[in-house]
């Protein structure tokens, strides 16, 4: 059985946000460089190498922590949010060129294969101050590459959404290996309490912007429940126009969505990656994501030809100006007819 790959198609904005990047990417490296050889000027030439590179996909992994949940506590995020993935290769290479130089420089000239020297150069893992951090490195620039190489939407088609989603939620694994081989390279090799700040800092963000959203998304989550077969939901009014309201019924978050002097209700979660539809809008006709940009008629749940993914949808009612919906779902892509205002 074969399976087809379609290679990255590169829009205006998506130009436009890594060539940004790859500036972004340059100066760092450029001022790291300087400032390195300014306040280290007996520093070689491999070392700033593994320095500049090493903080730089630190500081890119800290950045793509803090977008998603920014992106919940904010949509004005979730233009970051769209290129997200170019952000985490990008991280990815830096990365290995650092790891890639370390191994060179620290375990290339003994007898012993340069990959098991990382591992048997240091055997003493009994120990805090002097344990083998560069093993910790190692094994989370391992599932980094791991998310890189299956970061295309060919491995989320042929993994499956949840799969892949369980993949990719490796990154928290990753980001405490790495932290810890930071902190305990550190306490071998540095003086100053600076890095040791700085990574604080940047736990201290990270696990504050994830529990800010984390408390957001359980105050979304509180469940409408009735002993009638339809639940009210809010006003018509409540509802802005190409826009929805977000309630959640029998355990599943429901868009309701105004558009052209009607009513419809899908499941809210975009089929591509998880994303949150009802924060999105109805644009020529159909409900886009807001992450990704995918989309789907409102009426049926359907992606628009020649595209396939499907999400459920349910059946609303009016009773005065109070929308009312039915707590029981649809299979995914059952047409209902909108109701009109």
């Amino acid at each position: 059985m074969s399976v087809s790959y379609t290679s990255i198609l590169w829009n205006k904005n998506k130009r436009k946000y890594d060539l940004a990047l790859l500036v972004g990417v340059v100066l760092f490296i450029a001022s790291f460089t300087l400032l390195n050889l300014t306040l280290n000027p007996e520093v070689t030439f491999e070392t700033n190498l593994i320095r500049s590179f090493g903080w730089l996909s630190i500081l890119l992994l800290h950045v793509i922590l803090v977008i998603g949940p920014l992106a919940r506590l904010n949509p004005r995020f979730n233009i970051v949010l769209y290129n997200r993935r170019h952000l985490g290769v990008t991280m990815f290479f830096m990365g290995l060129i650092h790891g890639g130089f370390s191994i060179i420089q620290f375990h290339s000239l003994g007898n012993v294969n340069p990959i098991q020297s990382v591992f048997l150069s240091n055997l003493r893992y009994d120990s805090l101050m002097y344990f083998p951090f560069q093993t910790l490195g190692f094994l989370g620039l391992s599932i980094l590459a791991l998310m890189a190489v299956s970061s295309h939407d060919f491995w989320l088609k042929n993994l499956g959404p949840k799969t892949w989603k369980a993949l990719h939620m490796m990154v928290y694994v990753a980001y405490g290996l790495l932290i810890m081989h930071i902190v305990l390279g550190a306490l071998q090799n540095e003086t100053s309490p600076i890095i040791f700040g700085i990574i604080i800092a940047g736990f201290v963000l990270v696990s504050v912007l994830h529990l800010a959203a984390g408390f957001k998304e359980i105050s979304n989550d509180k469940e409408l429940t009735s002993d009638a077969d339809f639940v009210k939901v809010c006003s018509v009014d409540d509802i802005a126009e190409n826009r929805a309201k977000i309630c959640t019924v029998s355990g599943e978050r429901v868009a309701i969505f105004k558009y052209d002097g009607k009513l419809s209700a899908v499941n809210n979660v975009c089929r591509h990656q998880g994303g949150p539809l009802g924060e999105g809008k109805v644009i020529d006709g159909c409900i886009t994501c807001p992450w990704h940009g995918y989309q789907y008629l409102p009426g049926n749940g359907q992606s628009p030809p020649p595209f396939t993914e499907k999400v459920e949808t349910y059946e609303l009612r009016l009773e005065g100006d109070q929308v009312m919906i039915n707590p029981i779902p649809n299979e995914p892509g059952t047409p209902i007819e909108p109701i009109k205002l």
